[in-house]
């Protein structure tokens, strides 16, 4: 990739290792599915009005529910419970893992030697950090981190869906404003042109179901946070909240949401997937370092070496030497 293309993934993986930190500061006045909740009505809310909708179908119902409300209502209750934004931001990578052995499953997409040896790899470090319960990682919280990170596989495999129809959409639409545009004018259109338009109806249609994704999941967010938060839904909850927790609400949708999805959007359709992707890696490093800066977070020997199996399982699983599904 090219250098701006590289320091703005680095700053996109920034941006979500250090959100971690914001949450648990939203987290201090508000309870975690209503801050989720208010996370996706401002992520929505006004950018629907303006974005095209993408297809309403089993397929981005998936993704609301996987990769919005059970990731994140997960998240946030994991650290309500006392997970610590370094840990939780290592742990959740176990989603990589399990999207894998879910594109495998459903998709019938191959899977690598090195790909199953990373899995044990991390498998490892979970282990390390299960042994290590309590304190910075309670076991209530570690297995709503594991929920959350088995929704946002999912949320995977729904977005891989809807992209590849995006695309294909959009290519078609694309093709067919190029043929028009190169009949009235009568002159040949360039592929660069094209490829161009395609790249930025891509990047659109990312955006687009987000915003719609996540005005799906608001809905079920606040209904949940009605149900079981009812005690929090008073005016004294958002007139006594803090400025650090409205300024941190403010920092989770549109600087890690929409920004954040929004770069990484268009990183995607500039560049291949393989190239972009192992940036994400950087997120738990961030995720951390801004933890045990920011929050006091305290680094143990567990911690670290749970930290070198996982991303080491991460580096292994991101090594293409692919095998016939029939040899698992």
């Amino acid at each position: 990739m090219s250098p701006i293309y590289t320091a703005l993934a680095v700053l996109v993986t920034f941006i979500w290792g250090v959100n971690f930190t914001f949450i648990a500061w939203g987290l201090e006045s508000f309870p975690p599915l209503m801050l989720t909740a208010l996370r996706f009505f401002f992520t929505a809310v006004p950018l629907v009005l303006f974005l095209k909708p993408p297809k309403f179908n089993r397929t981005l119902f998936i993704y609301a529910i996987g990769t919005f409300v059970m990731q994140y209502a997960f998240v946030f209750t994991a650290m309500h419970l006392g997970s610590s934004p370094g840990l939780t931001a290592l742990l959740l990578q176990i989603q990589i893992f399990i999207t894998v052995l879910l594109a495998y499953f459903i998709l019938g997409e191959a899977v690598s030697r090195m790909q199953i040896v990373g899995m044990l790899v991390g498998v490892l470090g979970l282990s390390v950090i299960a042994l290590n319960l309590g304190g910075d990682m309670p076991l209530a919280g570690f297995i709503c981190i594991l929920i959350a990170a088995i929704g946002w596989s999912f949320g995977n495999i729904a977005s891989k869906q809807a992209s590849k129809q995006a695309s294909k959409q959009a290519s078609e639409k694309a093709s067919e404003q190029t043929a028009l545009k190169a009949t009235q004018q009568g002159t040949r259109v360039s592929v660069a042109t094209s490829s161009t338009g395609k790249n930025k109806a891509s990047a659109l249609s990312a955006l687009a179901l987000v915003v719609w994704g996540g005005l799906i999941a608001c809905v079920m967010l606040t209904i949940s946070s009605l149900t079981f938060e009812t005690d929090a839904w008073q005016l004294a909850t958002f007139t006594e909240a803090s400025l650090k927790s409205w300024l941190s609400l403010g920092f989770i949708v549109y600087i890690s949401t929409l920004i954040g999805f929004g770069l990484w959007a268009h990183l995607l359709s500039q560049n291949t997937a393989s190239k972009v992707m192992p940036f994400a890696l950087l997120v738990p490093v961030f995720g951390m370092v801004t933890s045990v800066l920011l929050t006091g977070e305290v680094v143990t020997w567990w911690k670290m070496l749970a930290m070198m199996l996982i991303l080491s399982g991460l580096l292994l699983a991101n090594v293409k030497i692919k095998m016939k599904r029939k040899a698992i």
